[in-house]
């Protein structure tokens, strides 16, 4: 009877120590930052991201209205483009909500902090939409919001650069995908929201 005792009693230490190493803990440190209502998301509502100062938005805030997601960053020729979002952001803030997503993914060219980013984004363009922390929106540590994007956008398209833009309409469908060069104030992008 000692034996049998012992012997459990090793396949719990041996069960514990393997539990504890580092293999098993890499899914751990990658969901870190991310909320288990995020990580098991199955449609565009029930995301909970938090904002670059921390506090969590809940999707479902957005029902019944358009919305456009926007992968950004301070460093790209693109950058501009903030000043075009908060534009959008202030003519057309009744028709589609604007959310911006730093990420780091494309050359480098977000290198800063989330209170850098903030600090940038308000000082230099003025920023008012929402903007959520620092993300990865492309690769195997690809968000899980970057995720369900890509694989519900109508051709299963993945952010190429910075700047890239879906749009999800008001029932949270993916309706369109607009690559970097196109414009928030453009008429692609505006003949879409007037819909």
């Amino acid at each position: 009877m000692k034996r049998i005792v012992k012997l459990l009693a090793l396949v719990l230490v041996l069960g514990v120590a393997t539990s504890c190493s580092g293999g098993s803990n890499t899914k751990t440190e990658t969901m870190a930052t991310e909320t288990p209502q995020t990580a098991q998301a199955t449609d565009f509502y029930s995301f909970k991201m938090n904002s670059l100062d921390g506090k969590e938005i809940d999707f479902s805030k957005y029902k019944g209205k358009k919305v456009l997601l926007v992968n950004t960053a301070s460093e790209c020729g693109y950058t501009p483009q903030y000043e075009d979002l908060q534009q959008l952001n202030e003519k057309y803030g009744d028709k589609v909500v604007i959310l911006g997503f730093p990420a780091n993914n494309f050359g480098g060219q977000e290198p800063g902090s989330n209170q850098e980013i903030a600090s940038f984004c308000q000082k230099n363009y003025g920023v008012n939409f929402q903007m959520f922390e620092k993300i990865s929106v492309k690769g195997d540590d690809q968000h899980p919001l970057y995720q369900w994007l890509t694989k519900n956008s109508p051709n299963g398209d993945e952010p190429t650069w910075n700047f890239c833009k879906y749009l999800v309409d008001e029932n949270g469908n993916v309706v369109a995908f607009y690559p970097s060069k196109v414009k928030p104030m453009g008429e692609e992008i505006l003949a879409a929201i007037q819909k």
